[in-house]
């Protein structure tokens, strides 16, 4: 499918979504966020996309709300952001959901609804010049994206609130030192390891990646009986599926599983 304001192409299991937008520092439009929600329903349905890596274009991975588009909105500003909201959310959502593991690679500066992207992915990559600032509150704003959702559980509760409150600005290994990055990485090396890691998780059990992810985040809010008892059925369904047969089988014959993502 081809979008008005990032590149999306699918090649050995992985798909690649670039923002492109760099006039504005990719910053998060209504368009962008509804062909996000369109090309993460079309990820999650796609037998073909195994691992997502989200990056940007230029300088920037995503500045954050394109505040330009807002100031002309006048008194049409509440709904066009409701309608806004509606779609990131959405993509934020369907990108937790689905099976396929989310990686972000992260470039330059992640700020704003940047930053709430960045921190729902399942993995994150940074480049060493990037940085990552909540950013909301400089323009008289509080956070969306799923920023109050993921970023407390990856830096806890005080650390977060400094973020969203004096705006604080994370080098590149500040974010690693607080969870917010898996890895960091040079600049010239980013998408490098991005695509290594994109292509292993791409050959791996697909389905298991999905059930681990969703248990993972439930687990949050959930007792842990409760949990335990999500947990068994889990492993119950992994264990009828191609992939669940197959690992088992290769590690009994000491060889190495030819996963299918089924």
């Amino acid at each position: 499918m081809e979008y008005e304001t990032f590149s999306y192409h699918v090649a050995d299991g992985v798909a690649l979504i670039t923002l492109d937008r760099p006039d504005s520092f990719n910053a998060m439009s209504c368009e962008m966020a509804k062909e996000l929600m369109e090309a993460s329903i079309q990820m999650d349905v796609d037998p073909n996309v195994r691992a997502v890596i989200i990056t940007g274009n230029g300088k920037a991975f995503c500045a954050g709300g394109d505040l330009v588009s807002f100031s002309s909105k006048g008194d049409e500003l509440p709904a066009f952001v409701r309608e806004m909201t509606v779609y990131l959310h959405a993509a934020v959502s369907r990108l937790n959901r689905m099976d396929a593991p989310v990686i972000a690679a992260v470039n330059g500066v992640a700020a704003g609804a940047g930053m709430s992207l960045v921190c729902a992915t399942d993995l994150a990559i940074g480049s060493e010049s990037s940085a990552y600032t909540m950013a909301y509150t400089l323009a008289g704003l509080s956070p969306d994206g799923s920023g109050t959702y993921f970023v407390s559980r990856l830096v806890g509760m005080r650390r977060a609130k400094e973020l969203a409150i004096t705006n604080r600005k994370l080098t590149s290994a500040e974010a690693l030192d607080w969870g917010i990055l898996n890895k960091v990485v040079p600049d010239a090396d980013l998408m490098t390891e991005a695509n290594a890691l994109a292509t292993k998780l791409a050959q791996g059990p697909t389905r298991a990646y999905g059930n681990a992810k969703r248990l993972i985040m439930e687990g949050t809010s959930a007792s842990l009986e409760t949990q335990m008892e999500v947990e068994a059925q889990g492993i119950a369904d992994m264990m009828v599926t191609h992939d669940g047969r197959e690992g088992i089988d290769a590690f009994v014959n000491k060889r190495k599983p030819a996963f299918t993502g089924e």
